[in-house]
C-alpha cells in the first residue's frame, strides 16, 4: 500500500525556492527516505536520476578525480544511461555517508551548479557528519524526516475520518462514531508505530506475524549497525543503552539512571553511546528545564534528562509487549502504557513542531510531562493514558508560572474551556491546527 508522505510538502517548497541548494534528507534507518525521494522524483519530475553509493564504489572514486560538477556530471550520466537536465532531473544521491568527496561535492554544485535539483540522504548520516571531515557548511539546505505519523497512517486506513479532523474548525466534541473509529486505528498505529514497512504491512492485513517479523528484523539491523558504524569502545555500551530503554521508561518519573544501564556505571562512561544512538536518529534526548522562560534551550538542567524512542513500534518491539495488549484492560499495563503514551505524543510533538520538547519539576513534588516552545510562549503539556486527568503538576505549574495555555492530551473528548486545551490522543498530529483555532479566537475577543 503507498502511503502519502506530509514530507513531500517540504519537497516541493524546495523544488520552488528561488535559492535552493542542494537537499540532505536526514532521519533514522528504515523511516522511507530513499522511497520518498525516488517517489517525489517519480511525481514532480521529468527524470530521476538515482545513484547508490554503497552498492557502487567505482561510483564513490570518480568523486576523488574531479571537484568541477561539470565534469562529475558528465559521469554521472554514463553510470545513469540518461541525460541529467536542468529542472527536468532529480538527482539522487544515496548512501551518501559511504563517499565523503561527494558529501563535499555538493557546495560545488551550490556555488557553480544551482539549476541542477539534487537530493541527498543516507543511513547513520548524522554520525557521519560529526566525524570532523570537512562539509559544505552553509552550502546544503536540511530537511528532518520522521517516522510516519498517525496522521499520515489514518489518511491509508481511514480517508475519510482523516478528512473530517482536517476540516474542523470548533472545539466541539467529536461525535461518538468518530472517536470509535479513529480510536480503533489509533490502537492500530501503536502496534505497527511509523516505520513504513510494518505499518503498510498492517494495512494490508498480512498478518501479526509478519508484522513482529518485520520490526525485529529493523531492531535487528540497528544492531549491526552498533557493530559496523559506532567505535569499537563503544559498541557494547550502546547496545546496553540500547536494551536498557524499556527499563527506563518503566520508572515513574521516567527519568535517565545509568545504574539501570548497569550496575557502577557512570556518565562518562556512556555519553559517547547516547550521543551517537541521537546521531543516529533512534532516540530523543529530553532534557529537564529548570525555568520555563524564553529560549527554552538556555535553562537546560544537563545532568537531568529522559530517553524515548523514535518511534512507539519499535519501543514497544524492544519491550516484547504483544499486540493483543492494547485491546486489553490488564491491570499489569499500568505503568508502562503511561510511558508508551508519553513516546507516541512526542513522535507527534517532534514531527509536527520540529523542536524537541523539555520538561519541568518541582523538587519531587510535580511534573510537567512536556515543556513545547511555540512562538513568544511555553505550552506546559499533561498526557494522559486514559480518561482519568486528575492531578496537581499543571496546578502546581499554573500557580507558579500562570501560562495562557495548558494541553492536556488524554482519552477524553475534545475541548478548550479556561485556558486549557483537552486533546484526545489520536488528535495529537492535529495540534498546530488546533492551536491556530485558539488563536482566532483570541484575536477576535
Amino acid at each position: 500500500m503507498e502511503l502519502t508522505r506530509s514530507v513531500f510538502e517540504d519537497f516541493l517548497k524546495w523544488k520552488n525556492s528561488a535559492d535552493r541548494k542542494p537537499l540532505i534528507v536526514e532521519g533514522a534507518r528504515q523511516i522511507g527516505k530513499t522511497w520518498a525521494m525516488k517517489r517525489f522524483g517519480e511525481l514532480y519530475y521529468r527524470h530521476t536520476a538515482y545513484f547508490n553509493f554503497e552498492s557502487s564504489e567505482d561510483l564513490g572514486r570518480e568523486f576523488e578525480k574531479t571537484k568541477d560538477p561539470r565534469r562529475i556530471l558528465d559521469v554521472l550520466q554514463l553510470y545513469a544511461n540518461q541525460e541529467i537536465v536542468p529542472g527536468d532531473t532529480l538527482v539522487i544521491f544515496d548512501e551518501i555517508q559511504q563517499c565523503n568527496k561527494a558529501l563535499n561535492s555538493l557546495k560545488y554544485f551550490c556555488e557553480t551548479a544551482p539549476e541542477y535539483h539534487i537530493m541527498a540522504a543516507g543511513s547513520l548520516l548524522g554520525v557521519s557528519l560529526s566525524k570532523g571531515d570537512s562539509f559544505p557548511v552553509g552550502k546544503v539546505q536540511f530537511l528532518p524526516m520522521h517516522p510516519l505519523t498517525f496522521r499520515e497512517f489514518l489518511l491509508a486506513d481511514n480517508p475519510s475520518a482523516c478528512r473530517y479532523l482536517d476540516a474542523l474548525e470548533s472545539f466541539d466534541p467529536l461525535p461518538e462514531f468518530i472517536v470509535t473509529r479513529v480510536g480503533e486505528s489509533f490502537r492500530r498505529f501503536q502496534v505497527c508505530g511509523g516505520m513504513p514497512a510494518v505499518a503498510s504491512a498492517l494495512l494490508e492485513g498480512r498478518g501479526m506475524n509478519e508484522i513482529e517479523g518485520l520490526l525485529n528484523d529493523i531492531l535487528s539491523s540497528y544492531l549491526l549497525d552498533f557493530a559496523r558504524h559506532a567505535p569499537g569502545k563503544d559498541i557494547p555500551r550502546i547496545t546496553d543503552l540500547w536494551h536498557s530503554i524499556p527499563s527506563q521508561l518503566a520508572k515513574e518519573n521516567r527519568k535517565f539512571l545509568y545504574k539501570v544501564v548497569k550496575e557502577g556505571a557512570r556518565a562518562r562512561e556512556y555519553e559517547d553511546g547516547l550521543l551517537w544512538l541521537q546521531q543516529a536518529g533512534l532516540i530523543h534526548k529530553i532534557f529537564c528545564s529548570s525555568t520555563p522562560s524564553l529560549p527554552l534551550t538556555a535553562y537546560d538542567d544537563l545532568s537531568a534528562f529522559k530517553i524515548y524512542l523514535c518511534d512507539v513500534g519499535l519501543l514497544r518491539s524492544l519491550a516484547k509487549l504483544p499486540p493483543d495488549i492494547f485491546w486489553t484492560d490488564n491491570v499489569l499495563y499500568k505503568e508502562f502504557k503511561g510511558a508508551l503514551t508519553e513516546n507516541i505524543i512526542l513522535q507527534s510533538l517532534v514531527a509536527n513542531f520540529r523542536v524537541l520538547p523539555r520538561y519541568w519539576t518541582s523538587n519531587g513534588t510535580a511534573e510537567i510531562d512536556f515543556l513545547l516552545q511555540e512562538g513568544l510562549n511555553v505550552i506546559p503539556i499533561e498526557v494522559k493514558a486514559s480518561v482519568n486527568t486528575s492531578g496537581k503538576s499543571l496546578s502546581v505549574y499554573a500557580k507558579h508560572f500562570s501560562p495562557p495555555l495548558s494541553i492536556i492530551f488524554s482519552m477524553q473528548n475534545l475541548r478548550y474551556e479556561k485556558g486549557v486545551l483537552h486533546v484526545p490522543l489520536f488528535l495529537s498530529d492535529w495540534t498546530p491546527q488546533l492551536l491556530s483555532m485558539i488563536s482566532k479566537i483570541s484575536s477576535n475577543e
